[in-house]
């Protein structure tokens, strides 16, 4: 018997399919070898058989390269040096062209001329809203710090009740206070260190007087206008129960329970009366560190005029007024309220 050989299945769609697949080297397809039509993607070209995209090698693109020339490049120098010379381009980059004192643009002008031969130096320029508005230099013109005062966090075991007073003669106190429910309260971090940034961030974004930044534990603040006095802005903290937080200016420590001798309370009185005025928080102040040391209120006065004559003056508690002092009576009267401070 004999056997005849039969095809196997599916032989012709195999060919077929290896036809299809096979790459001409003819075509314009990199892929197929199949012919080339438009792309809905602009640059790119399409294979009318298998739908392979690839990039057009003749599109030009109709962007314009922009590229500086030397020329262009030395006129932009020759502009900033010449702005730098004409003793405004600092300020300008500073952004403090406003404003200025003359002892401050005259400094500002030689720091620029230093820069402008080649020194270097440092400008630490404000976080989050802030913006110097003031600039100070040494007889060497060097930045000196801005910063007016300082509040340290000691430890985060608050008792309740604590209290910090930014205050100016004149224009009001503001209180801000721990876990109030209000604008200007604060709360208590985990840390020293977040305590220090909550306040911060509060004072910050509410007070009228200063701006605060914090470092570790340290609160710092500078004045948020350059017409106020430094020596006539108040710090003041409330810290009933154990210390948890000291205010310093100057350099003196503003706590009553730190001052041990009477020069100590002299170099305070100095300090708060470097403005010539008694604001209510410094007369508090002053008050408490009177009863910690046993002074009286005559020794007080005497102290006042030994350092500063008959003109010291007392800010009414009541209108807020200045008040005369009357040595007789070792006490200040407000003739607005008709009273005795």
């Amino acid at each position: 018997m004999a056997f005849r050989k039969r095809p196997l299945k599916g032989t012709k769609g195999l060919a077929e399919a290896k036809d299809n697949l096979a790459i001409e080297e003819e075509g314009d397809c990199p892929r197929c070898g199949g012919k080339s039509a438009s792309s809905s993607i602009k640059g790119y070209i399409s294979c009318d058989r298998c739908q392979y995209e690839w990039k057009d090698p003749n599109f030009e693109s109709n962007k314009v390269k922009h590229v500086e020339s030397v020329n262009s490049e030395s006129e932009l120098v020759r502009q900033f040096k010449e702005e730098m010379e004409s003793g405004t381009g600092l300020s300008r980059v500073l952004g403090i062209d406003e404003n200025l004192t003359r002892e401050q643009q005259e400094g500002l002008t030689r720091l620029q001329d230093k820069w402008m031969e080649g020194m270097q130096g440092h400008y630490n320029a404000a976080s989050e809203e802030r913006k110097p508005l003031i600039i100070n230099f040494d007889d060497d013109d060097n930045i000196l710090d801005t910063s007016v005062g300082s509040l340290s966090i000691l430890t985060n075991n608050f008792d309740g009740g604590e209290e910090i007073r930014i205050e100016y003669p004149g224009k009001g106190t503001e209180f801000y206070l721990l876990n109030e429910d209000t604008e200007m309260g604060w709360r208590k971090g985990r840390t020293v260190e977040e305590t220090a940034r909550n306040i911060a961030s509060i004072i910050n974004r509410s007070s009228n007087f200063v701006y605060a930044n914090n470092e570790g534990n340290k609160i710092l603040f500078e004045l948020r206008d350059n017409s106020l006095d430094t020596g006539a802005l108040v710090l003041y903290v409330d810290d009933p129960g154990s210390q948890d937080m000291v205010a310093e200016k100057d350099g003196v420590t503003l706590d009553p329970a730190s001052v041990s001798l009477e020069s100590d309370y002299q170099t305070a009185v100095e300090l708060v009366l470097s403005d010539g005025v008694i604001t209510p928080s410094e007369d508090q102040l002053l008050w408490a560190m009177r009863q910690h040391l046993d002074i009286s209120d005559e020794r007080h006065i005497q102290i006042i005029i030994t350092l500063f004559g008959e003109g010291a003056q007392k800010e009414c508690t009541g209108c807020g007024k200045m008040s005369e002092l009357f040595i007789e009576h070792s006490a200040w009267y407000c003739n607005g309220c008709e009273m005795w401070l």
